[in-house]
């Protein structure tokens, strides 16, 4: 298995050198390779696809229903992004995969309160749309979670 390329529309390369896909699935699927690992962040299951997924309950413009499922499934976002082409996305691709992504960067070592700029400037300029979406990215237990991470 390989990752995307770098500088491939939406593939946030974090500073690890790991590389995620952040997407809106209102939108056409980019051309080019399907990924082999998807977190879909929705208030309703995603569709079917033909690769492994994840689903995090998360209406639009708030914060996932479930923290703890959340964190486990972006910590394993990140760890296959190691070896694996990995995406992330919501309905719209800004808001919460720019929050999702924003936790990411901060697993990957971005510290928390630089974490929504980077993928500001990394993504999208306005990912992490609410101001419980940027103080979500900051909560101590993303900081946890990275220090733990065990990669």
């Amino acid at each position: 298995m390989s990752t995307w390329e770098p500088g491939t529309a939406g593939v946030v390369s974090f500073p690890s050198g790991r590389l995620i896909r952040g997407r809106g699935l209102r939108h056409p699927a980019p051309s080019g390779f399907d990924p082999d690992f998807g977190v879909y962040l929705l208030g309703a299951a995603p569709p079917l696809v033909e690769w492994k997924q994840r689903w995090v309950r998360w209406p639009d413009f708030w914060l996932p229903t479930n923290e703890d499922k959340a964190m486990d499934a972006l910590k394993e976002a990140w760890l296959r992004a190691e070896y694996q082409r990995v995406e992330i996305a919501c309905s719209g691709g800004r808001g919460r995969t720019g929050t999702a992504l924003a936790c990411i960067a901060v697993l990957d070592g971005v510290p928390a309160r630089q974490a929504v700029s980077f993928i500001r400037e990394h993504y999208h300029p306005r990912a992490v749309e609410t101001p419980w979406q940027r103080r979500y990215v900051t909560r101590p237990h993303w900081q946890g979670a990275a220090e733990g991470r065990g990669g």
